[in-house]
């Protein structure tokens, strides 16, 4: 084990550096959602995988150098999740954190972990919460922040572990709130913050026999079946109906204009962005429209039709809900429905 350095080292070293200095940590992630934590042979408290970045290195390449010198882990550093800027503290010098996703690692990944340069001495997978509070309180809300900016697709922006007001993540929603009612927003940072949402657009075909058109992707859940269809382009100005039209012929093949709308869903997970889908008619298809679907070699494996009894054993029970909601709607002339999870509601 090597000698611990004295704390008039430690600063004198950081001391000689440039300001600011720049770290780079990860949230490594094993199969099940786990947190790594290391002890080291140089601290009382539990750490996060990283370190500072040296030389010309990029945050990036400083972490994928940590990991590999630490834990004797190649692998992908992956997005950036968060940035922390801290005051000058014990170091003598202020410090800027990137925090990046690494993971999750696979099942030999998480096996192959060893101690090589003798810095960790020990490595635990810890749950998420049960991680941040075993973490000390300045890495526990980068942990937290970094999990929420994960989990909501989006950056957290921290100043000594302080979500800011503008921060996209690990803002809590109450403050938010509070900030907004207080007028504490410009025009850029209350557009940050707000939560944001998912859309995507999906056609509803049926066969000459009331079967539904499904597809099963190359990618996901294996056996998993759905809808043609797919996101919507917002940014790049799509509106739902134009996407539905063009996953339409990405898809399928088929050049058809969607029909009415029979539904907009509604689906929001604690944590997660709120999904929206749009569903549309896309009438009955005979014989030649079904022989002329051509399906994208990588994309998507084989189609099929499915009558409603069939659903069952084919889709996830939410898009199961949704595609009898819209049969329904076809076969009673209703609609657009309002679902939310799959399940019809209504002024109350």
């Amino acid at each position: 084990m090597p000698d611990r350095p004295s704390p008039e080292a430690v600063r004198a070293y950081y001391a000689a550096q440039p300001a600011p200095l720049v770290a780079a940590t990860g949230i490594v992630l094993d199969p099940q959602g786990r947190v790594l934590v290391l002890t080291t042979s140089y601290k009382d408290d539990l750490e996060l995988p990283g370190g500072t970045v040296e030389d010309t290195e990029t945050p990036e390449e400083g972490l994928a150098r940590e990991l590999k010198e630490e834990l004797d882990l190649s692998v992908p550093v992956g997005r950036l999740l968060a940035v922390d800027c801290c005051p000058p503290g014990a170091l003598g010098r202020s410090i800027v954190v990137h925090v990046h996703l690494v993971g999750p690692l696979s099942t030999a990944g998480v096996e192959g972990i060893s101690f090589a340069d003798g810095e960790v001495s020990d490595a635990r997978w810890l749950g998420p919460e049960e991680a941040a509070e075993q973490l000390p309180a300045r890495l526990a809300p980068r942990l937290r922040a970094g999990l929420a900016a994960l989990y909501s697709g989006s950056v957290a922006h921290l100043v000594d572990g302080v979500p800011q007001p503008g921060s996209p993540a690990g803002l809590d929603p109450a403050d938010r709130a509070a900030l907004e009612h207080a007028g504490g927003y410009d025009s850029a940072g209350h557009r940050a913050a707000r939560p944001k949402a998912l859309t995507a657009a999906n056609v509803l075909f049926t066969d000459g026999a009331g079967g539904v058109l499904l597809v099963r992707p190359g990618y996901g859940e294996p056996d998993r079946w759905l809808l043609p269809g797919g996101g919507v382009d917002s940014d790049l100005g799509e509106t739902p109906r134009a996407a539905a039209a063009r996953e339409v012929r990405e898809e399928i093949g088929l050049d058809l204009a969607p029909g009415r709308l029979l539904a907009v869903n509604w689906t929001h997970r604690p944590g997660y962005p709120a999904r929206i889908r749009f569903l549309y008619d896309g009438g009955v298809l005979g014989p030649a429209d079904l022989a002329a679907i051509r399906l994208p070699a990588t994309e998507l494996l084989e189609w099929r039709t499915a009558r409603r009894e069939e659903l069952r054993g084919l889709v996830k029970p939410q898009l199961r809900r949704q595609i009898e909601a819209c049969l329904t709607a076809l076969a009673e002339g209703t609609g657009p429905l309002e679902l939310h999870s799959g399940r019809p509601v209504g002024p109350a």
